[in-house]
């Protein structure tokens, strides 16, 4: 229950890429036979993503990954006039591939501005209509956390950007949105005013390494790399055609799986049990994010009186991976910087765990889940000071 750290590969899509990595290795650029053969896997690959986000197949870019999309999105777009009296709006909740990018923007003289969040972790639209300005040239906010799963109003927020000027390029991180929910980047559809969007392929069944930002075709990207004039002279490198194909058949079996709604319904369906199951069970306990639109997948729960690093291990120990809602930094345990902008304190930010399902997870995986938690989280509980002392006041009462 850790898929938003990675998926994994579908057979499918192993079997797909599978002779790209064996019999036609040739070199996309190559004229002869084998290098266009490779060049025809790569394009129906192109069209096939295209198909998964409704936009042209000439918008798609391939990279190795959403952080490598995520830079390519900033420094692409700014990259032009470095320090030039440029100003980025982007979020207090991005991942650290846009917030670290954003940073290091800033060290080269362009300004940014941080827009916070509610304590539902959603970015408002009225602190981006304040925070515009003439010079601001990028806004980038995430289409879906990946800590809490919630969905963020980019559609409402790439309109007032443009509005606000037609100058403005807005990008979204949709790395955790991709796959989980329609994405429609076409000239009418509900994401029309956005210019840039970034995808990861290990976060939709597809190998690591892999990935796309897609480049709406009037935006000008300052290529991260130099070199040959591969992806329309926005990507150099020599492309990676198995991972690229094993990308494409990802992007196809998502977009049946979401066609109809069923699957990402059922999904959310386990997800719903699992929480509200947890939620009966389980005292002092409570759902990061809730009342949002979240990706179906994703379940942020904190857990009072508990270190999630604690339970992560005591879980993984009984055969269940989740990942724990802080991080290691320096030797010291620090809470998650998306949590704490939703205004959690130390204790209850380093109390929160994310449990994030696949379309693979079953019932009987969930049923499994629901057995382990409770148990793991009462034996951790039995050994904290903080839980004894609230034992004691309620015997005392």
């Amino acid at each position: 229950m850790d898929a938003n750290a990675t998926t994994p590969l579908l057979p499918e899509v192993f079997d797909a890429m599978r002779p790209y990595l064996l019999e036609h290795f040739g070199n996309a650029s190559s004229i002869h036979q084998p290098g266009q053969y490779a060049r025809a896997a790569v394009d129906h690959a192109r069209e096939q993503m295209a198909g998964l986000l409704r936009c042209r197949a000439s918008e798609i870019v391939f990279t190795s990954g959403g952080t490598e999309s995520d830079n390519l999105a900033l420094f692409g777009t700014l990259g032009f006039e470095l320090g030039a009296g440029q100003h980025l709006i982007t979020s207090t909740i991005e991942h650290h591939a846009v917030l670290h990018a954003a940073e290091a923007l800033e060290k080269r003289g362009v300004s940014v501005t941080f827009l916070p969040c509610t304590s539902a972790g959603l970015v408002e639209p009225e602190a981006l209509r304040s925070a515009l300005r003439p010079e601001t040239r990028l806004v980038s906010v995430m289409l879906a956390n990946n800590e809490t799963g919630s969905g963020q109003p980019v559609a409402e927020l790439a309109g007032i950007a443009k509005a606000y000027s037609k100058d403005i390029l807005v990008h979204t991180d949709g790395v955790q949105a991709a796959g989980k929910m329609a994405i429609d980047l076409s000239a009418k559809g509900p994401l029309k005013d956005v210019d840039l969007l970034s995808i990861s392929g290990h976060k939709m069944y597809a190998p690591q390494g892999t990935g796309v930002l897609f480049t709406r075709r009037n935006v000008r990207l300052a290529p991260l790399f130099h070199g040959g004039t591969h992806e329309r002279q926005r990507r150099a490198g020599t492309e990676n055609v198995a991972g690229i194909v094993a990308l494409g058949k990802a992007a196809e079996i998502a977009a049946g799986w979401l066609s109809d709604g069923a699957g990402p319904a059922e999904l959310a369906g386990l997800r719903d049990r699992f929480e509200q199951t947890l939620l009966r069970e389980i005292a002092e306990m409570g759902v990061n994010g809730a009342g949002t639109e979240r990706t179906p997948n994703t379940a942020n729960l904190y857990f009072d009186h508990v270190e999630a690093e604690a339970l992560v291990i005591a879980l993984d120990l009984k055969g269940l991976s989740v990942s724990g809602g802080s991080a290691c930094q320096s030797g010291a345990t620090e809470p998650s910087h998306v949590l704490t902008a939703m205004g959690l304190g130390p204790a209850r930010a380093r109390a929160s765990v994310r449990f994030s399902m696949s379309r693979l997870t079953t019932a009987e995986d969930v049923d499994l889940a629901l057995a382990l938690v409770p148990e793991a989280v009462g034996r951790l509980r039995s050994l904290s000071p903080t839980w004894k002392a609230r034992e004691r006041g309620l015997a005392a009462v």
